[in-house]
């Protein structure tokens, strides 16, 4: 019988091939199947952290943790985006950026439906469901019902501006401006358009731009026959009617009818020039600025005139020469009634007039 047996290998009975939880935590009610798994479910309870950083001296209670935060001091980003090449540190924040470019939302609202890629997300929507607010403003009675939304609101109070761009010292409240900003300075653009393949640096002006595919314009101006696609268009041409100016400059007092040019002109008092040459560094306040900039490196001159084959780097160089063709002088003269094709050519000639009015002036 027993040389029968020869051979012959009894299976061990492990809690790995065993669907019973053997190991059960002391402090609580939970149970595992790994002794590993409880030892390391213990230091919650426990507060140990045995695993200790040898550059900083920061501790974790799990050595994946460590391993994780090791790269903070390493550099090291071996999770890389394939779509558009960022790279990062862990594997959740790699996960969570790939749904950019996927679109993939798999937390449901289960009230509305309303679909996010991270489940954080889900739960501050989650609250909007409720017109309860529970946090209260220190400084005033607004009242909030997330609590990041409070501590973000309260900056305006004391002040605070956590978030600091290593590349030009600007300063933000929240982190969401912040990482908004800086794709300034990486050109990082996440989303893209499906239609025409235009990428864009944050989802809104992706969002707006898509609209830009229909012929449809919603939004029609009451003063006049104007329609737009854009609502933000609308409001802007309306103050055309209105001359209302809501954005004034502290620096100055000019005043602006939109926000865009606002920001643009702000940037001569404060001599900011978030946008660089990657060929030879020269830096720009506008973002068009440096497009126009850049031709001059490559020798892309992507506007052609309609009449014939000259073409130009830059829209506005287009526009002074097809009044060759059109034979449009939009500059006259109030003086002799003579009209002019460009702004320099009419300025020369008002100094004439001004030289002639002087000459007068002394001889009499």
């Amino acid at each position: 019988m027993w040389k029968n047996l020869q051979g012959f290998k009894l299976s061990k009975v492990t809690p790995e091939n065993h669907s019973e939880k053997l190991y059960q935590c002391s402090h609580c009610d939970e149970r595992f199947h790994h002794k590993s798994s409880l030892t390391c479910h213990e230091r919650i309870h426990t507060g140990e952290k045995p695993h200790h950083c040898s550059v900083c001296g920061k501790s974790f209670s799990q050595r994946h943790h460590l391993e994780r935060h090791k790269r903070i001091h390493t550099g090291e980003k071996p999770y890389v985006c394939s779509q558009c090449g960022k790279s990062f540190t862990d594997h959740s924040a790699f996960k969570h950026h790939k749904r950019i470019h996927t679109g993939e939302k798999p937390h449901h609202c289960s009230v509305c439906g309303k679909s996010f890629s991270r489940r954080h997300h889900l739960v501050s929507h989650q609250i909007s469901h409720s017109e309860e607010k529970l946090y209260q403003c220190s400084h005033c009675d607004k009242r909030f019902r997330h609590k990041s939304s409070l501590t973000c609101h309260e900056r305006v109070h004391t002040g605070e501006k956590p978030y600091l761009c290593s590349q030009c010292g600007k300063r933000f409240t929240d982190h969401s401006a912040f990482k908004h900003h800086q794709r300034i300075h990486t050109g990082e653009k996440p989303h893209h358009c499906s239609v025409c393949g235009k990428r864009f640096s944050r989802r809104h002006h992706l969002v707006s731009h898509q609209i830009s595919h229909s012929e449809e314009k919603l939004y029609q101006c009451s003063h006049c026959d104007k329609r737009f696609r854009h609502k933000s268009s609308l409001t802007c041409h309306e103050r055309v009617h209105t001359g209302e100016k809501p954005y004034l400059c502290s620096q100055c007092g000019k005043r602006f009818t939109d926000h865009s040019a606002f920001k643009h002109h702000q940037r001569i008092h404060t001599g900011e020039k978030p946008h660089h040459c990657s060929v030879c560094g020269k830096r720009f306040s506008q973002r068009q600025h440096l497009v126009n900039h850049q031709r001059t490196h490559t020798g892309e001159r992507p506007y052609k005139c309609s009449q014939c084959d000259k073409t130009f780097a830059q829209r506005f160089l287009l526009k002074l020469h097809e009044r060759v063709h059109t034979g449009e002088k939009p500059y006259h003269c109030s003086i002799c009634g003579e009209r002019f094709t460009y702004l320099g050519s009419f300025n020369s000639h008002q100094k004439k007039h001004a030289e002639e009015q002087t000459a007068l002036e002394s001889s009499s």
